[in-house]
C-alpha cells in the first residue's frame, strides 16, 4: 500500500498515522505487535496489569514483531511508578500517558530517551502537556470509549482547538474507526489518529468474545458517559450501567459510586465476558463496528478507505 509521511510517522518510525489505543484488558502484546507489524503504532495497556504482567506482554511483543511500539501509562493507577520502571527497564521507547498530570512523569521518561505523547481532552491541558515536554499530544474526544474529558468536548470541535494552541504534533481520538473518519481528522488538523474502539473488535484483541460480540450488535445511543463524580468513562448500557445511573439520579456520594465501581467491574466485563454485571468500556463509533476482523486487516480496510475517500474529495468540482 501506499506509504505516508508527515512528522508523526516520523516521531514513531511507522508507516501508517494509525495509532492503535492502549486500552484496558483489551490491549495486549498480540494487538499491539499486529498492529506494528502491519505498519500501525501498537500499544500494550498497562493500565489493568501488574507490573511484572506489564514486563511479560513487553517481552512477548518484542519477540513478536520487529517494528516500534509502545506502552499506554494511565496515571491515576497506584502502580505508575513501578510501572515506569519496567518501561525504563525494558528499553520501550514510546509511552502514550493518560489520566493525569503529564508534569508529574514526562520529563523524567524524556530524560530516559522516551517519546512521550500525552492524552488531552481539553485544548488547557494539551498546552500543559507540551509544556512539559511531551512530543505529542492526543486529543481525544467526548464520543471515546474508556475515561473521558469532563467537558465534553467532541472531537470535531476538539482537534482543531488543540491545534491552535500546540506545536506538537496532535491526534485525533474519539469516534474514529474508518478510513473517512482519519480523512476527517487531517482535515482538522490532526496528523494522525488514535483507534480504540475498532481494534476491540479485532481476533488479536484480548477481550472476551461476548464483549467483541456485544460492541458488533452495539447501535446508536447505546453507550453513555458515566460516573463523572469520580472519573468519566463511557460505557454501553446494561445491568450495571443502569445501577450506576439510578445512584447517580438520587445524588448518591463518591464513596458509594466507588464502591459500586470497586468490585473489579471492567475485567468482569470486558475480560470475563459478564455483560450484565460487567463495565464494559467502549465508544460511540461501536455503533458502526459490524464485524470482528484481524487488526491488520482493520488497518489496511482504514488505510485503503482513506486513499479513495481523499481522491474522491480531491476530485470535486469547486
Amino acid at each position: 500500500m501506499e506509504t505516508f509521511s508527515n512528522r508523526l510517522t516520523r516521531l514513531f518510525a511507522i508507516r501508517y498515522p494509525v495509532v492503535q489505543a492502549g486500552m484496558v484488558w483489551t490491549s495486549g502484546w498480540k494487538l499491539a505487535s499486529a498492529v506494528a507489524n502491519a505498519g500501525g503504532l501498537g500499544l500494550i495497556g498497562s493500565g489493568s496489569m501488574y507490573p511484572e504482567v506489564l514486563r511479560e506482554h513487553i517481552r512477548k511483543c518484542r519477540l513478536a514483531t520487529d517494528q516500534p511500539f509502545g506502552v499506554n501509562l494511565p496515571l491515576l493507577y497506584p502502580d505508575t511508578e513501578k510501572h515506569i520502571q519496567v518501561i525504563l527497564e525494558e528499553g520501550v521507547r514510546i509511552v502514550f500517558s493518560s489520566a493525569g498530570n503529564p508534569a508529574t512523569w514526562t520529563p523524567m521518561l524524556k530524560s530516559n530517551g522516551v517519546i512521550v505523547a500525552h492524552v488531552v481532552g481539553s485544548s488547557r491541558f494539551a498546552r500543559k502537556a507540551e509544556d512539559a515536554g511531551a512530543d505529542a499530544v492526543v486529543a481525544e474526544g467526548f464520543e471515546a470509549g474508556g475515561h473521558n474529558g469532563r467537558e465534553e468536548t467532541t472531537t470535531m470541535v476538539l482537534v482543531p482547538a488543540v491545534k491552535e494552541v500546540v506545536g506538537i504534533p496532535v491526534l485525533a481520538a474519539g469516534g474514529i474507526g474508518s478510513g473517512k473518519a482519519l480523512l476527517a481528522a487531517l482535515a482538522l488538523g490532526a496528523e494522525g489518529v488514535q483507534v480504540g474502539s475498532r481494534f476491540a473488535a479485532s481476533t488479536e484483541a484480548s477481550g472476551h468474545e461476548r464483549f467483541k460480540q456485544a460492541i458488533v450488535e452495539a447501535g446508536e445511543g447505546d453507550t453513555m458517559l458515566a460516573l463523572k463524580k469520580l472519573t468519566p468513562v463511557r460505557i454501553l448500557k446494561n445491568s450495571f450501567y443502569n445501577q450506576v445511573r439510578e445512584a447517580e439520579d438520587r445524588g448518591a456520594p463518591y464513596r458509594e459510586l466507588q464502591d459500586l465501581l470497586g468490585k473489579a467491574r471492567s475485567k468482569k466485563g470486558m475480560f470475563e465476558g459478564s455483560l450484565d454485571e460487567g463495565e464494559l468500556e467502549i465508544g460511540q463509533v461501536s455503533a458502526l463496528i459490524r464485524d470482528i476482523l484481524p487488526a491488520a486487516t482493520i488497518l489496511n480496510q482504514i488505510w485503503e478507505e482513506f486513499l479513495r475517500e481523499k481522491q474522491r474529495i480531491c476530485g470535486m468540482p469547486g
